[in-house]
């Protein structure tokens, strides 16, 4: 019996296998598209490439002992047909060779077998091999207290042990690494996820591949990817329920009164993760239908929580499928990408509960990368609780809201407008404000960062705005004090004066009207300490601050465009030659566009003609 093997035989080893079994095999036609394919695996650093490879060898093997004979039929597949390999190309090229021949087509595919038999041709369907696999050779690195383990050639084995929240990154034994066992242990792995039931490949990818085994998640990376072979195996070390955590009581009631929006956010390794798992298996405990969005699969739930993971490479093609299959709630783990909270509020507002897991040092930084990727008064309805974990326990809680007031530090009634209020869940005390001022988005702290009245974010941007308003029509130096929550005294040059105040005060009140601040213009031979004071001219904005990242401005017919890929939905300070100009979100596209004709893009344009230098640093 003459056999064709496909590219899925091959790579399973069923052909040599197939020989020892049957002794009866006559010709092994080898397609030269077979060869192809395994070849390009190969290159891309694909580990089922060199098992192809390998098994080929071992025909090789057995066709000089005499048992076989084998030919290289057929030609080499085009880049189109190599191109459109998941099209089923290289699989048509097969089947031609499989009837050309009168051979039979042998396969661990189950597609290719469905339509060679409905081409009319021989089959022999061998179902891929899975076995119950023991353990795997890295898993004696692992004792109860090790999260992750981290196997590099040339370096000693590492690996972060220890309690939620008190991780140390520690070296394990002192033998370094050599590439031979690092091959031998990432082949131990690959092969025992191909033939377990509880193992699958979560991506594959030139010089990466991401595996799940049991409650493994394990990395190899190759050059050219990576500079080395590299093994990154991580497991969960706790399973956590609800009860287990601060505010357990009051969380549960909000969580199961209706479906919610949640951030659950902290620091790599804070327990993060493991919160959210706690948190699913609650609301499905509690008559909720719960899935999983994840990339890779890595929570530890229940049978009874479907997980899901890209569907066609598109976390937004699994939320479509999610809307048909209708969940109560869903984790989103994890949110990192401009489209993952696209995603996210897609889903929530479409009225599923919907709870991510966000990396974020402050509690209030989860809730800021959301502005600019969703609308400011949009995000109390995607997002109305706000859960920071540190050290594996809940620090903090924040509920979000909106209402239509004067922002906290103004005083003016007809400066009302809609702010999100984000409050302390356990005291009811406000602790930020995000609202529009003067047509940039801002995040203000209170409570104990804003009592007294100084030094708050309301002072540091009402103090940039009215120095920006200032000198706007000055045109020597400026500085600001401020007096009180409404009250501001400014300082300019003798010749300032008039052009500061305008004809009868107009132009001032103009600039006390639409700041809601009065505003007392001074010389600085009037401050405290004579001419100059104590530093009189100095930048407020710009001064024992980060010097930022150095910027080149394109100058439209109708923008200044500040580029500033890398930091969407940021919020940064732009300052020419360390002095401050101005504070803005970064948008989608990655910029910040200031329309010609306003004050903000008139000094900016200022500053570039005069060749100081444009730089940008995080608020």
């Amino acid at each position: 019996m003459d056999i064709v093997p496909d590219t899925s035989a091959v790579i399973d080893g069923r052909v040599s296998e197939q020989v020892a079994r049957d002794g009866d095999v006559g010709t092994v036609l080898v397609p030269e598209a077979v060869v192809g394919e395994l070849e390009s695996q190969a290159n891309e650093g694909r580990e089922t490439g060199w098992d192809g490879l390998a098994e080929l060898q071992e025909l090789a093997d057995l066709a000089d002992e005499g048992e076989i004979t084998v030919e290289y039929v057929g030609r080499r597949p085009t880049a189109a047909e190599m191109s459109g390999a998941g099209e089923g190309d290289i699989d048509a090229v097969i089947r031609d060779i499989a009837a050309k021949h009168g051979a039979t087509l042998l396969t661990s595919d189950a597609v290719q077998a469905e339509v060679a038999r409905a081409k009319g041709l021989d089959v022999e369907y061998i179902e891929p091999q899975t076995t119950d696999v023991g353990s795997l050779a890295i898993e004696q690195f692992f004792d109860d207290s090790t999260m992750s383990l981290h196997l590099k050639v040339g370096v000693k084995p590492m690996a972060k042990r220890g309690d939620i929240g008190d991780m140390h990154y520690e070296t394990i034994r002192e033998e370094i690494s050599t590439e031979k066992q690092l091959k031998e242990w990432a082949h131990d792995i690959e092969e025992s996820a191909r033939r377990s039931p509880d193992g699958f490949v979560e991506l594959d990818q030139p010089g990466m591949r991401i595996i799940q085994f049991r409650d493994y998640r394990i990395a190899v990376a190759r050059p050219p990817f990576a500079d080395g072979l590299e093994i990154t195996a991580v497991r969960p070390i706790v399973k956590t329920e609800l009860d287990d955590y601060a505010l357990a009581d009051e969380l549960r009631d909000r969580l199961a009164e209706r479906q919610r929006g949640v951030l659950i956010s902290g620091a790599p390794g804070a327990g993060k993760s493991t919160f959210a798992q706690a948190v699913a298996e609650f609301l499905a405990d509690s008559d909720y239908a719960v899935k999983t969005m994840e990339k890779p699969r890595d929570l530890q739930v229940g049978p009874n929580i479907t997980q899901y993971t890209e569907l066609g490479g598109s976390m937004e093609n699994t939320a479509d499928s999610l809307l048909m299959v209708r969940p109560d709630y869903t984790i989103y783990d994890e949110v990192r990408k401009t489209s993952d909270f696209r995603v996210f509020a897609d889903m929530r507002m479409a009225g599923v509960g919907m709870i991510g897991v966000v990396h974020a040092t402050r509690a209030i930084d989860a809730l800021q990368r959301l502005v600019g990727r969703v609308e400011l008064g949009m995000i109390p309805q995607v997002v109305d609780t706000v859960v920071y974990i540190e050290a594996g326990q809940v620090h903090t809680v924040y509920d979000v809201t909106t209402e239509v007031k004067v922002p906290h530090g103004l005083m003016q009634e007809d400066l009302a407008r809609p702010v999100v209020v984000i409050s302390d869940f356990e005291t009811g005390e406000p602790a930020y404000e995000i609202y529009t001022f003067n047509r940039q988005v801002v995040t203000v702290p209170l409570g104990e960062d804003g009592e007294g009245g100084r030094d708050t974010g309301v002072d540091r941007i009402a103090k940039q705005e009215i120095e920006r308003e200032i000198k706007s029509v000055a045109r020597g130096r400026v500085q600001v004090e401020l007096q009180g929550q409404n009250l501001a005294v400014v300082y300019v040059e003798e010749g300032d004066i008039s052009y500061v105040i305008g004809k009868g005060g107009g132009r001032i009140n103009e600039i006390e009207d639409r700041l809601g601040i009065d505003i007392d213009v001074r010389t600085f031979s009037e401050k405290p300490g004579g001419p100059g004071g104590d530093g009189g001219g100095g930048r407020d904005g710009g001064g024992g601050q980060d010097a930022g990242r150095i910027v080149t401005p394109e100058v439209t017919s109708r923008h200044v465009i500040v580029p500033l890929e890398g930091h969407e939905g940021e919020t940064v300070e732009v300052r020419a030659g360390g002095d401050y100009l101005f504070t803005a979100t970064v948008s989608r596209g990655g910029e910040v566009q200031v329309s010609r004709g306003s004050a903000i893009a008139e000094e900016l344009e200022e500053a570039i003609d005069r060749g100081q230098q444009i730089t940008v640093a995080p608020q």
